[in-house]
């Protein structure tokens, strides 16, 4: 039977939090956070596993604190001039196996009061993997304008994310694909309501715009030179 995950409670926390972002709030409401964020969190990354494994068997759903799925709440402040100490929202990230780091294409849910979205892809990757990219688009138009304009991803997802000003260095000005070939992002975002986030039927939908997001992916992957 279909459970809902994410209870309402997940979003006041949030909510909260970001009106009271010290330690020692986030200290006196740490048991809301481990029931409402943490193990519904796990919950969830665990019973996606089954349908990930089903979109590809090279992507990880691991329910763990440290190494897996879920992003820490805990803000790297160290360069930052926001010292806030607490992420208001949850990233869930669905790494690649060869992935070391969220520099890799995978597959993500964002949890937040002010919006909710998932995203596949691959965000800021570093100059080599941004070339491989870049020069795979050249390489095999067809198959980038394919994945791009596939209509299950045409119908659930958008292309979003940073692009350069200039054209990339070594790449030619005058290619048919020039605005693609500009992107510093390859990813595709598609938003959820809030209120869908809390129904039982979460689970099957995420999944669903999971597979719509798969041409992306392959894509991605074949270009990176690692498996789908």
């Amino acid at each position: 039977m279909a459970k809902a995950y994410f209870q309402s409670d997940l979003f006041d926390f949030l909510t909260e939090l970001a009106d009271n972002n010290r330690r020692d709030w986030f200290d006196a409401n740490k048991k809301r956070y481990e029931l409402h964020v943490k193990e519904a969190a796990f919950g969830f990354i665990s019973d996606f596993g089954p349908h990930l494994r089903e979109i590809s068997p090279r992507f990880r759903a691991i329910p763990k604190a440290v190494g897996g799925s879920l992003f820490r709440i805990y803000r790297d402040t160290r360069f930052s001039k926001n010292k806030t100490p607490y992420k208001t929202h949850v990233g869930i990230h669905f790494r690649h196996e060869q992935a070391k780091d969220a520099h890799a294409p995978g597959f993500y849910l964002h949890l937040e009061p002010s919006g909710c979205f998932a995203g596949v892809g691959i965000w800021h990757p570093p100059s080599p993997a941004l070339k491989m990219i870049r020069e795979h688009i050249v390489a095999k138009p067809g198959d980038w304008t394919a994945a791009r304009d596939a209509k299950p991803f045409q119908k659930s997802f958008f292309l979003r994310g940073e692009s350069l000003k200039t054209v990339p260095r070594g790449f030619d000005a005058e290619h048919e694909l020039i605005e693609d070939l500009r992107r510093k992002d390859f990813i595709g975002v598609t938003e959820f309501p809030a209120d869908a986030v809390t129904k039982p039927d979460f689970l099957d939908l995420y999944a669903s715009r999971c597979r719509d997001g798969a041409p992306l992916m392959r894509f991605l992957c074949d270009a990176l030179d690692v498996p789908f």
